[in-house]
């Protein structure tokens, strides 16, 4: 990919487009179900920019999954907006699957990532679910690789602190 003035020159073909989707697109529902009322509206976001990119408007960034994330969280943040109404997030609708159909689990830590900071909890979805690297987590963001990397490790040591006591509150009702 040539450079010009720090901008790509070539845009997501439809098959680049169709990779994207398939490796981030589960991920990224799950990451706007964060800030959206139900998982039909969080679809809808990710699929805006999907579409967006299968017009053809946008050239490709340095970092794709970078990019997918801070163009799922602005839709999602404006559709927000566009809710005539403030609506609580559903917790008994799932934003992902238990690999092993366990469905409790998978609900306690959607519950759990619901509770931590919009930040903290953007940071580790894109570490976990997709894989990004603090670095580019951090250019995702706007934020310096220090400050990433802190609202990981922050992340982290709540998920683990409140899953924990999660697990110990339901072997002392068992």
């Amino acid at each position: 990919m040539e450079r010009d003035g720090g901008l790509a020159q070539t845009k997501w073909n439809v098959a680049d487009v169709q990779r994207l989707y398939e490796r981030h697109g589960a991920a990224l529902v799950a990451y706007a179900c964060s800030f959206l009322p139900d998982v039909g509206a969080a679809e809808d976001a990710v699929h805006s920019v999907f579409a967006k990119l299968l017009r053809g408007g946008v050239t490709q960034p340095e970092s794709d999954a970078g990019y997918l994330y801070r163009a799922v969280k602005n839709t999602a943040l404006n559709a927000k907006r566009d809710f005539a109404r403030e609506v609580p997030v559903e917790t008994e609708q799932r934003w992902f699957l238990h690999r092993g159909g366990d469905t409790e689990s998978a609900l306690a830590l959607q519950k759990v990532l619901g509770e931590l900071p919009e930040e903290q909890r953007e940071a580790v979805m894109m570490r976990i679910w997709s894989g990004m690297t603090l670095d580019e987590i951090g250019t995702a963001t706007g934020v310096p690789l220090n400050t990433a990397a802190s609202r990981y490790r922050y992340a982290i040591e709540k998920l683990r602190e409140r899953l924990g006591e999660r697990a110990k509150k339901g072997r002392a009702e068992s």
